[in-house]
């Protein structure tokens, strides 16, 4: 046994002789060349029963790959078990301790994604204020905050425009200076976002909310919560948001708030290394995101829920609200905008709205359908051309095209030029005489121009936001969705007024009372909002509460419910997914959506990967050299392990990350060195001094019959978040399927003799190596 001493020195490996039974021991020894082993640590005094008491070696999980939920959750509760056995005054303080972490962890991270979100709020704005002046007191000061506490009616002598400062004095040359100074800044900012994101950090482009399910689903995604991508996120928000471009910061938020609860979690690493507990809290943090985005703490909790989230226990509901509440609290504390409000175009209506009312309102929810539903198409279809042409190979050169036609259009209308947040605050008031009309859309008797102007601006910045979101900065869609839902519902609700005002006695109108103003234009920019953010993402409950937090009146609920739902089910007539799962979708990211989605009506056998193509392990007659060779010159992703090729009883099953793990930590052993994966009955059969490799094996995978249905099989990917499947008849090992494999039926075709034809051709000979995604 000397040789079984010498060598558990080395790895978590060991050597077997003859004599050792089916339950033989190993040593555990930390490792730091590959990547760690993650482990359950003995508790006990002399050796641990692997079998019995532990849930099994696992290397640490390579880029894109998928996550083993079941094994994660198992290690996590024989953790706990291990950490609370015993008794006394010891043990209560080390669960409290431990049970305290997660706490602390999302505490934290919402202060942090309050501190973040305010500093982006006011980087912003004072960059975006650059485009049209600068404050002469203190450059960095933006327009507002430099001159805070003046009247809409006092001249601000402070703030000088950029003819001022160059001293134009004629009205048309000061026309040209301020429209030249407000490209020009765009294309810088526009630019050096793209720039950045590029060269330090490729994974802090676009919203992230696509990547984030998709990571929640059980996918792992290296270096996608970052520090550095953090870093960059953060700056190039600020600069794309100042940009102009028509996108915004609320998606960009949730992914800005996982990277902080990701960073912070580092050092607990009961936390860190188990997978399943990083799901609870990024979820959680997710939440936080929202919370800061439109300060809406409940909603945010139902975004992660509804939208975000792949698994929300009631723990994990408890834990997002305490992060977005401590997130909004931080957010208020630093007030960003010096108003009390946590978002700009936060609003409080004083007027109800009427019956007949519900019309228009149905009309809205039609509007933002068709929106939601023809944004999608023709922003993937701008991707796919993107794709395919010369486009892909030069994205800075793109950003500033767009940039630059952007800015060419957002100067001459009034409704473009503002930036978005700005833009929806002021479509959300209520006409009074208080209230600052720079958009000139509550003056009586002007409606033909400010409606048409309106309703362009809505059309142009669909045509805008449609090539924006994708470009290689950080946007998001949920803000210009908003904006675009807003000018069209401002849009109806000035026409619908001066219809009241020139009919006041038509009988629909009975519920109006005489001498009154009945109509609010600022509650149908509200619902037509609603309406055009539930037609792009398809959600419904979250959208509600975000709206009912904004308006802070739970008068308008009703009318946003009916304009959400109308929009959803106008949306699913073109296509059920949102924009976050067509765009996860077009990426082949391996999510499957627990969702009630049509699965077709076959059997595993017609789709499954058959025994005659998959590449399996015996459990006994293999070396260290030919399982090195065998990872060298096989492509797939992981092998079932049966006891031999004749019968092929299975035994289980090895990934390819947990067999080249083994191997490396074995690399000072003889390569001649008998190596085998089986059990009692088979050890007589092997040399006396032979490497184990059973710790490394799932023992337990779960398996179906060839002829259970593609729907049991699917829900099974779906419900337990598997990696891979096995099916078998009375043990004897039949076929094989991934889940990349389960994606791609999901999501090819729909015809069933086209599907098992593609099916056939894509998984020939290329079982877990389909592409770069494979999960397996």
């Amino acid at each position: 046994m000397a040789g079984n001493i010498a060598f558990s020195q080395l790895s978590p490996l060991h050597i077997v002789s003859a004599s050792e039974d089916d339950h033989a021991a190993f040593l555990d020894v930390e490792d730091t060349d590959v990547g760690p082993s993650r482990h359950i640590p003995d508790h006990k005094p002399g050796f641990l029963d692997w079998s019995t008491e532990t849930a099994g070696q696992r290397a640490a999980y390579e880029d894109l790959t998928a996550i083993d939920w079941i094994h994660e959750y198992t290690v996590e509760q024989l953790r706990l078990r291990i950490l609370r056995s015993g008794g006394g005054i010891t043990t209560y303080f080390r669960v409290l301790a431990d049970a305290s972490q997660a706490w602390i962890v999302l505490i934290l991270a919402g202060i942090s994604v309050g501190l973040i979100a305010a500093a982006i709020d006011i980087a912003s704005s004072w960059l975006a204020d650059t485009k049209n002046g600068v404050c002469t007191t203190t450059f960095y000061l933006s327009h507002a905050t430099c001159c805070l506490g003046l009247q809409s009616n006092e001249q601000c002598k402070h703030w000088m425009t950029w003819a001022q400062l160059f001293r134009v004095h004629s009205v048309g040359g000061g026309y040209v200076v301020q429209y030249c100074m407000f490209i020009l800044f765009s294309l810088t900012f526009a630019i050096s976002s793209c720039y950045i994101v590029l060269n330090f950090a490729p994974y802090a482009r676009q919203s992230g909310i696509p990547e984030i399910k998709t990571v929640l689903g059980g996918f792992v995604i290296r270096r996608f919560m970052g520090a550095w991508t953090l870093g960059v996120k953060s700056v190039g928000l600020c600069l794309s948001v100042a940009s102009g471009l028509w996108l915004g910061k609320e998606g960009p938020l949730v992914h800005v708030a996982c990277c902080c609860a990701n960073l912070l979690m580092k050092p607990f690493l009961s936390i860190s290394q188990n997978e399943a507990r990083k799901r609870e809290i990024l979820s959680a943090a997710a939440a936080a995101g929202i919370s800061v985005a439109f300060g809406s703490p409940i909603g945010g909790v139902l975004f992660s829920l509804e939208q975000v989230s792949y698994y929300f226990p009631d723990k994990t509901m408890w834990q997002s609200f305490v992060c977005a509440m401590v997130a909004a609290v931080t957010l208020q504390f630093m007030n960003p905008f010096r108003t009390g409000k946590l978002v700009l175009y936060q609003v409080i209506f004083s007027r109800s709205w009427h019956d007949f009312e519900l019309i228009p309102f149905c009309v809205l929810g039609i509007i933002g359908g068709i929106y939601g539903g023809l944004f999608i198409k023709a922003n993937l279809l701008i991707a796919k051309m993107r794709r395919g042409t010369w486009v892909k190979s030069y994205p800075i050169i793109e950003v500033m095209i767009i940039a630059m036609v952007s800015a060419l259009i957002n100067y001459p209308n009034v409704f473009m030029r503002l930036q978005a947040s700005e833009l929806v605050a002021n479509l959300f008031q209520e006409c009074k005489v208080t209230n600052d009309d720079i958009l000139d859309i509550c003056q009586d008797g002007k409606t033909a121009g400010p409606v048409s102007l309106l309703l362009l601006a809505s059309l142009v910045g669909m045509a805008l936001a449609a090539f924006t979101f994708g470009l290689q900065i950080p946007s998001g869609i949920l803000l210009p969705s908003m904006a675009i839902g807003a000018l069209y519902g401002r849009a109806m609700g000035m026409v619908i007024q001066v219809w009241h005002r020139n009919n006041p006695t038509a009988w629909m109108l009975k519920s109006c009372e005489p001498d009154v103003e009945c109509i609010t234009p600022g509650v149908y920019a509200i619902v037509g909002a609603a309406s055009a953010v539930a037609g792009v993402t398809r959600m419904t409950v979250s959208i509600v509460v975000i709206m009912f937090e904004l308006t802070g009146a739970l008068t308008y609920v009703l009318p946003i419910m009916v304009a959400v739902l109308i929009s959803k089910w106008v949306g699913d007539a073109f296509d059920r997914r949102g924009i976050y799962e067509a765009w996860i979708n077009f990426k082949e990211y391996p999510f499957l959506d627990n969702r009630d989605d049509p699965i077709p009506d076959m059997l595993v056998s017609q789709v499954m990967t058959r025994l005659e193509d998959i590449m399996v392990i015996e459990a006994t007659g293999h070396t260290i050299a030919s399982l090195d060779d065998l990872l060298h010159t096989q492509p797939y992703k992981g092998f079932p392990v049966v006891a031999d090729t004749r019968d092929v009883l299975l035994l289980g099953y090895i990934s390819r990350t947990e067999l080249r793990y083994a191997i490396d930590k074995a690399r000072d052993l003889p390569r001649t060195t008998e190596c085998h994966f089986g059990g009692s009955a088979l050890i007589g059969t092997v040399s006396e001094n032979s490497l184990d490799m059973r710790p490394w094996m799932d023992h337990t995978p779960v398996t179906l019959p060839a002829r259970s249905s593609l729907m049991l099989a699917t829900s099974l990917f779906q419900d337990l978040g598997l990696r891979y499947l096995l099916f078998a008849y009375h043990g004897q090992l039949q076929g094989l399927m991934t889940k990349k494999d389960a994606w791609f039926i999901l999501n090819s075709v729909k015809d069933e003799k086209r599907l098992v034809q593609a099916t056939r051709d894509r998984f020939s000979g290329d079982i877990g190596n389909r592409n770069p995604l494979s999960p397996s």
